[in-house]
């Protein structure tokens, strides 16, 4: 092969100056433009010879005529040859939390001295530095071993740069995609650590060296959703059980922090505004019907925003989401809220007929937890109603069958329904007959007064019936006053069972004065019968079979009496009017009785059912003072819990 041999600078100046002396001869003969001419054909004929494109070329044969990439290019085969590592960071493209995968753009950098690859820069001048494609050379086979990738190498095969020392500097870019464990503990507070695992695949630590250098992270790009904390880096060495060797092997840690604002304004924020929804299902009336529909909204809504988060979360049961956890708490608060929603439903619409509740209830509900939220019953601290045991009398006096009424009721505030009881109408008909009768034989007595007249007020009180204006007659002032119609009405009932015209005491009858209409203290009886609302005007007055005056005897009762058939017949009538006076008296007793029972029963059904809504209400109000209380506990030690809370708290929202 034929070596191309330098010239020397001699032949070069000699050159010239033999040039120099032609042209200065050529100018005499020739023009000025044929001069400049010549002088550019002088500049191009040097330029042309320039030496450096053949050393380069003549170095490359050189230096690759023996070259095998295969060998490794040490001195001596029992040497390691050493390998200095980096790795430069560019960008985090993304982080597959479902996938668990890593995908970072990055460079790697390899450093090695190559004895095959040395040269005297003296003796190829201008050749500083050669490049050669990884074919070409001896390259080592370091890999990303924990690489997710298709071809498993994602590097761009790159040329490598030798210097005339044989120093090696080989810089493959790639976008990595890398294995990751991705820790969901804390999401979203979270920070990961992703391990990029590199080493050499078939070398052994006795052969290849790898030595690391700390990461460059000079032209990083930041990611939106993650904070690049730190790329620290570490060498590995692992003795297999199969070999005596070291494998090394260089690690670099990429540590990202989530920014919160994203997962915080989209997930976090309308969590906390459901669970507070759920407060208001307990502020919300039993009488709406609407608390059951509430909650099970609130409900799917969370388990709308719970799918959401699933399709984010990897498919792990190594550890549950934080906020997976506050989701799960939040749901069990609504479904907790809708249970205690049933409860206070069911005690709100209580059965009146299952009977008194029960004292254990009545404590607990109606006393001690109304004390302890500061509750009061409904018309506590009103106006004193009637006891117990007023209530009682109140009611005796009424079915008495020897008075007529009670005393001025006192009003009790109970709201009252406007249906009347069907025996109203009995009842105003027998007024209407009791009216004429009591005029015949009720004596008169100018100096007593019988107090019969109803309640003469025109806007009767609330009464304690409910739903019924009051409604009685007043009773007579003294027991002196009603002895000589007693007697009467005992003698009038003797004589009907000695039969008529019996002798001795029995010729003695007791009339009502004439048969006119009975009188009391002046004023007519049917007229204070007609004062009340509820009597019909007086019937007619009966006119007497006799209209014979009486003896001029007198009677127990101190009512003229006479012999013969007349005062016989007369006695006799009057025997009958009084029986007739004694049975509707009876049936109009008897009508009231029905009337306060029915009214005491509907009052014992009302306070009843106002017992049990009221159990309701405290129910609701225990429920939404608990519930807020554990709400606001779970919210604050769930989300406070992650180590970086303060972190997030402070970068991403302040």
């Amino acid at each position: 092969m034929h070596i191309f041999t330098p010239l020397s600078p001699f032949f070069y100046l000699h050159l010239y100056f033999s040039l120099c002396n032609s042209f200065c001869a050529y100018i005499e003969e020739c023009s000025m433009r044929q001069a400049v001419a010549f002088w550019l054909l002088i500049l191009a004929t040097l330029l042309r010879g320039s030496v450096q494109g053949p050393h380069q070329r003549y170095l490359l044969k050189e230096l690759l005529r023996d070259y095998n990439p295969m060998e490794r290019p040490v001195a001596n085969d029992s040497q390691a040859l050493t390998v200095h590592f980096s790795f430069t960071l560019i960008q985090v493209m993304d982080v597959d939390e479902k996938n668990q995968i890593l995908t970072t753009n990055a460079w790697l950098q390899m450093q090695w001295y190559d004895h095959y690859l040395q040269w005297n820069q003296s003796e190829y001048p201008g050749v500083k530095n050669l490049r050669f494609t990884p074919d070409q050379v001896w390259t080592p086979d370091i890999l990303l071993y924990n690489s997710a990738h298709d071809k498993f190498d994602a590097t761009f095969k790159t040329n490598v740069l030798v210097n005339s020392s044989g120093f090696c500097e080989y810089l493959p870019p790639g976008i990595f995609i890398s294995t990751c464990n991705v820790d969901v503990r804390w999401f979203p507070f979270d920070i990961q650590r992703c391990e990029l695992k590199f080493g050499s695949w078939t070398f052994d630590g006795w052969l290849l060296d790898i030595q690391m250098r700390e990461a460059d992270l000079s032209g990083y790009m930041t990611n939106g959703e993650w904070d690049l904390m730190e790329v620290p880096g570490s060498r590995n060495e692992v003795f297999y059980d199969c070999c005596a060797e070291p494998y090394p092997d260089v690690t670099f840690v990429v540590t990202l922090r989530r920014r919160t604002l994203f997962y915080a304004l989209n997930l976090l924020i309308p969590c906390v505004l459901l669970s507070s929804m759920t407060l208001l299902v307990f502020l919300l009336p039993a009488n709406s019907g609407e608390k059951i529909s509430l909650g099970i909204t609130v409900l799917l809504s969370l388990t709308v925003f719970m799918l959401m988060v699933a399709e984010i979360m990897p498919a792990t049961s190594d550890s549950v989401p934080l906020i997976g956890q506050y989701f799960a708490s939040t749901m069990v608060i609504v479904g907790m809220s809708v249970v205690a929603t049933v409860i206070v439903l069911q005690f709100h619409h209580h059965s009146l007929n299952s009977g008194q509740m029960p004292r254990w209830v009545h404590l607990v509900l109606l006393q001690w937890v109304p004390w302890f939220l500061r509750m009061k019953r409904p018309g506590e601290g009103a106006e004193p109603t009637l006891s117990s045991s007023q209530a009682d009398t109140h009611s005796k006096t009424l079915s008495s069958p020897t008075t007529t009424t009670t005393t001025i009721p006192i009003p009790i505030p109970i709201p009252a329904p406007s249906i009347l009881p069907q025996s109203l109408g009995a009842l105003q008909a027998s007024l209407a007959q009791l009216s004429h009768p009591l005029s015949h034989q009720l004596p008169h007595r100018p100096n007593s007064q019988l107090n019969i007249q109803p309640n003469p007020s025109s806007n009767p009180q609330p009464q304690p019936n409910g739903h019924l204006p009051y409604m009685g007659f007043q009773t007579f002032q003294t027991t002196a006053e009603l002895e000589p119609v007693q007697r009467c009405r005992t003698t009038s009932h003797g004589r009907a069972n000695r039969g008529p015209g019996g002798g001795g005491d029995g010729d003695e009858g007791a009339t009502l004065g004439g048969g006119g209409v009975g009188t009391i203290g002046d004023i007519p009886t049917h007229q204070h019968l007609q004062s009340s609302k509820f009597v019909s005007p007086p019937l007619e007055t009966l006119v007497s079979p006799d209209p014979e005056p009486t003896g001029p005897g007198t009677g127990p009762c101190g009512l003229e009496t006479g012999g013969g058939r007349s005062a016989a017949l007369q006695s006799h009538s009057g025997m009958i009017r009084s029986v007739a006076v004694d049975n509707q008296l009876q049936a109009l007793l008897t009508e009231v009785q029905f009337l306060v029972e029915r009214v005491r029963e509907q009052d014992r059904q009302l306070s009843l059912a106002e017992q049990w809504q009221f159990a309701a209400a405290v129910i609701d109000r225990l429920c939404l003072v608990g519930f807020s209380v554990f709400n606001i506990i779970c919210t604050i030690a769930i989300l406070m819990a992650a180590p970086n809370f303060g972190i997030a708290l402070s970068k991403d929202f302040l």
